[in-house]
C-alpha cells in the first residue's frame, strides 16, 4: 500500500513539474535568419532571443493553450495561438513593418512638410525665412521645380497649366478665392497667414482620388492641431502692422491674427509707375478655434479681408491713362472634426463657405460680381492592418456667381450661373512589403450645370530601391470645369481634361535630399472662343487641347555647411496649347521652357542673425508681334531677380527682420502692349510691359510674448 501512494505522488509531482520545450527558428521573408529576435508566452516570463543562426529554444512549466509572441525592430509582430505541445521545430517567417522609418514613401509628384512627414522638402517656417517669399506660401512654393515664373501675376503656376488649374485646400476643404486682389503687372498673394499652419503639401501633378476639379496641382494648408503655449505676436512693418494672440484651456485653444496693410507711406517714398489716386490698403483677420473631444479634434477656421485701391495705369491705347478702382470683400469659414470610430475605422467631416464681392471700375465700364461657394465632405478610412488602408469619401461643391456690367454704351447687363457638382472616391494603399507599395483610387463626380458624369482613375507606386532611396510612378486622369471667366457667359459646355504620367527617383539622407522627376500629360477638351477676349457674344466649344511635358530636379543640403542650409531647383517645360482664342497650338504666353532657382540661408553667431538669398531665373515667355507673320512668334528676354534679407535677433523674442527684392535692379519685361491699330508707315506701336516697381524694400520688427520668454516668430533663430 505504501509503495502504491509512493508511485502515485511520484506521478502528480511529475505531472506538476513537467517542463515543456519550446524551440525553432526565426528568418525573414527570404529565409535569412535574424538574430536577437525576442521569443515569448504572452502574459508569462517565459521567453528567449535567436542566436546567429535564428535559432531559439526555452522551457516552460505552462499547459494548454498559450500566445507565443515574435517581435524584433522593422518587422511586424508575430503571434501564435496553440498548444505549447505543438510548439516545437516551428519556422517563423516575420514580415518587414511597412510603417518604419525607412519603409517607402508615395511620393510622385508630391512635396510634403510637417513635423510628420518622413521626406520634409519646404516646412512652413521656410515660407518666412526665404528672401523672395517676404512671408507668402505661394512666393515660397514658386522656389520649388514644377513651378513656373510669372511675376507679373503671383499665383501658382505649374507644369504648363495655367493658375486656375492649381486649387488650395485648408484642412482638407477647398478654398474658392485664396488670393488677395491686385492690378495689372503687380502680384498677388495668398490671404492666409502661415504662421498659422504647421503642414504643407504640394501636389505638382499625379494626386489622390480624394481631390478633384483641378487640372494640375493642389496645395494642401493644414492649420496646427495644438499650440504649445499662450502668446502674443507684435508685428510693425514698412507696410502696415499685425497683431496675433493664442489662447490655451484644458481640452481647447484659440489662436486669432489681425494685420492692416497700406501703401501709401511706401509709394510716397519710393515712387513706381502707376499713378495712384489711392493706394493699396487691406484690413484682414483670421482665427482658429479647436477642442478636443474624447475620441477626436474639432477645428473651425475663419478668415475676412477687405481691399480697395484706385489707379490710373499707363496704356498705349489710352493717352490719359487707363483708370482702375477695386473694392473687394472676402470671407471664408471653414469647420472640421476628425476623429477615431473604433480601432479600425476613423471620420473626416467638414465644410466651407466663400463669401466674396468685387466692385471694379475699369476706364469707363462697371463690373460688379458675388460669388457664394459651397464645399461639404465627408470620408471614412479602414485601417484593416499596417499593410492595407482603405479610403471613401463624398464630396459637394455649390457655386452661385452673379455678375452685372455697364458703361457708356451698354445698360446694365446680368447674367452669372449655377455650379453643382457631386463627388464620391474610393481608395486603397496597399504594401506589399517594406519597400514595395502601391496607391490605387477611382473618383466619380457628376456636374448638374453639365448633366454629366466622369470617372478618373488614379494610380501610383513606389519600389524602395536601397536604405537611402526610391523610384515612384503615377498615373491620373483628372477634371475640372471651366472657370468663373468662362461659365458667367456660356453653360453649354462639359469639363476640361488631363491625364498626367510621372516618373520619381528620390534620395534622402541626413538633412540631404534630391528628386529628379519625369512628367507628360495631355489635354482635352479645352475650352476655346472665337474672340480676343472671353465675353457674353462669344462662340464657345471644347474642341481645345494640348500636352506639357518636361523633367524637374530639386536638391537640398542642410547638413554640408554648418549653420547653412540651402536647396536649388530647375525646370524644363516643353508645352503646348490650343485654347482660349489661339488659332493654332502653341507655346502659352505664361509657360517658360527653363526655370532655374537657387536658395541659401546663413546662421552668423556673431552677429545673431540669419541672412539669405534667393536667385531665380526664367527664359523668356512667348507674344505675338503683329508686325510680323505668325502667332506668338517672339519671346521676351530672359527674367533674372535676386532678393536678400537679413534677420537680427535683437533679443530672444525680438527680431528686426529687412529684405531687398530683385536687389541688382534687374529691368525685367513681362510682355509686350502694341496699339489697336497700325501708324501711317504700317507699324503696330509697342510699349513694354514692367513691374510697377523693380524692386520691393521691406522692413520689420516682430516681438513675441510667450510664457516660456524664448519662442519668436522664426522659432529656430
Amino acid at each position: 500500500m505504501k509503495n502504491l501512494l509512493l508511485i502515485l505522488s511520484l506521478i502528480i509531482t511529475s505531472q506538476f513539474t513537467a517542463q515543456t520545450i519550446i524551440n525553432g527558428k526565426v528568418t525573414d521573408n527570404k529565409g535569412i535568419p535574424i538574430s536577437g529576435a525576442n521569443i515569448y508566452l504572452d502574459t508569462t516570463y517565459d521567453g528567449s532571443t535567436t542566436d546567429d543562426n535564428g535559432l531559439f529554444s526555452f522551457k516552460t512549466k505552462e499547459t494548454g493553450t498559450q500566445t507565443l509572441v515574435v517581435s524584433f525592430l522593422s518587422y511586424e509582430t508575430f503571434t501564435m495561438v496553440g498548444d505549447v505541445l505543438d510548439m516545437k521545430n516551428i519556422t517563423v517567417k516575420l514580415r518587414e513593418d511597412v510603417n518604419a522609418l525607412d519603409a517607402v514613401v508615395l511620393s510622385a509628384g508630391t512635396f510634403s512638410a510637417g513635423d510628420n512627414s518622413k521626406v520634409n522638402v519646404l516646412k512652413p517656417l521656410d515660407v518666412v525665412t526665404t528672401a523672395s517669399a517676404l512671408g507668402d506660401f505661394v512666393g515660397a512654393l514658386q522656389t520649388l521645380p514644377g513651378t513656373t515664373t510669372v511675376a507679373e501675376d503671383g499665383r501658382l503656376f505649374v507644369r504648363g497649366g495655367d493658375a486656375n488649374e492649381t486649387q488650395i485646400f485648408i484642412d482638407g476643404i477647398r478654398v474658392f478665392t485664396p488670393y488677395s486682389p491686385t492690378t495689372n503687372n503687380t502680384p498677388t498673394r495668398g490671404r492666409y497667414s502661415p504662421f498659422l499652419f504647421d503642414g504643407i503639401t504640394f501636389s505638382t501633378g499625379g494626386y489622390s482620388a480624394e481631390f478633384g476639379q483641378a487640372l494640375s496641382s493642389v496645395l494642401l494648408l493644414n492649420t496646427i492641431d495644438e499650440p504649445d503655449q499662450e502668446k502674443t505676436d507684435i508685428g510693425i512693418m514698412s507696410v502696415g502692422a499685425t497683431l496675433g494672440n493664442t489662447q490655451k484651456w484644458a481640452k481647447s485653444s484659440l489662436s486669432v491674427n489681425a494685420s492692416y496693410i497700406n501703401l501709401a507711406p511706401y509709394d510716397a517714398i519710393f515712387k513706381n509707375r502707376n499713378d495712384w489716386i489711392k493706394s493699396y490698403q487691406t484690413a484682414s483677420g483670421e482665427a482658429v478655434y479647436r477642442k478636443k473631444t474624447n475620441s477626436g479634434l474639432f477645428k473651425l477656421y475663419g478668415a475676412f479681408d477687405a481691399t480697395n485701391f484706385e489707379l490710373i495705369q499707363e496704356d498705349i491705347n489710352e493717352p490719359e491713362g487707363a483708370y482702375f478702382k477695386l473694392n473687394n470683400n472676402n470671407v471664408y469659414l471653414n469647420g472640421s472634426y476628425q476623429g477615431v470610430l473604433n480601432d479600425t475605422w476613423t471620420l473626416f467631416g467638414g465644410v466651407s463657405y466663400t463669401h466674396a464681392k468685387n466692385n471694379l471700375n475699369i476706364i469707363e465700364s462697371t463690373i460688379n460680381d458675388t460669388e457664394n461657394s459651397l464645399h461639404a465632405k465627408v470620408k471614412l478610412k479602414n485601417r484593416i492592418s499596417n499593410r492595407l488602408k482603405l479610403y471613401f469619401g463624398a464630396e459637394y461643391f455649390a457655386t452661385d456667381f452673379e455678375e452685372s456690367y455697364n458703361d457708356e454704351t451698354i445698360n446694365t447687363v446680368n447674367y452669372g450661373y449655377n455650379n453643382n457638382i457631386a463627388a464620391a472616391y474610393a481608395e486603397a494603399d496597399i504594401f506589399i512589403s517594406k519597400k514595395l507599395a502601391f496607391k490605387t483610387g477611382l473618383r466619380g463626380e457628376y456636374s448638374a450645370l453639365f448633366k454629366d458624369f466622369s470617372l478618373a482613375p488614379r494610380l501610383s507606386l513606389a519600389y524602395k530601391t536601397t536604405d537611402k532611396s526610391q523610384v515612384s510612378l503615377a498615373y491620373g486622369n483628372f477634371y475640372q470645369n471651366p472657370s468663373s471667366n468662362i461659365l458667367k457667359f456660356n453653360q453649354e459646355l462639359k469639363a476640361e481634361n488631363t491625364s498626367h504620367y510621372i516618373f520619381n527617383y528620390q534620395y534622402n539622407v541626413d538633412r540631404k535630399l534630391f528628386r529628379a522627376e519625369a512628367y507628360y500629360k495631355t489635354y482635352n477638351n479645352l475650352v476655346k472662343y472665337d474672340s480676343d477676349f472671353a465675353n457674353f457674344d462669344s462662340n464657345y466649344s471644347n474642341s481645345g487641347s494640348g500636352f506639357a511635358r518636361g523633367i524637374d530636379f530639386f536638391w537640398r543640403d542642410s547638413k554640408s555647411i554648418k549653420n547653412f542650409d540651402y536647396w536649388a531647383s530647375y525646370s524644363f517645360l516643353d508645352t503646348e496649347r490650343n485654347y482660349k482664342n489661339y488659332p493654332t497650338k502653341a507655346q502659352p504666353n505664361f509657360a517658360n521652357t527653363h526655370n532655374l532657382s537657387l536658395v541659401g540661408k546663413y546662421w552668423v553667431d556673431k552677429w545673431r542673425s540669419q541672412v539669405g538669398f534667393s536667385y531665380a531665373y526664367a527664359s523668356g515667355r512667348t507674344y505675338t508681334n503683329p508686325n510680323e507673320s505668325g502667332f506668338l512668334n517672339n519671346k521676351t528676354k530672359a527674367f533674372n531677380s535676386l532678393s536678400l534679407n537679413w534677420a537680427y535677433l535683437i533679443s530672444p523674442q525680438k527680431i528686426l527682420y529687412a529684405s531687398v527684392n530683385n536687389v541688382l535692379g534687374f529691368k525685367n519685361i513681362y510682355g509686350y502692349q502694341y496699339a489697336n491699330t497700325p501708324d501711317v508707315n504700317g507699324n503696330f506701336n509697342r510699349r513694354a510691359l514692367y513691374p510697377a516697381a523693380d524692386q520691393f524694400f521691406f522692413v520689420g520688427f516682430f516681438w513675441t510674448i510667450s510664457e516660456d520668454k524664448k519662442s519668436n516668430q522664426l522659432d529656430n533663430l
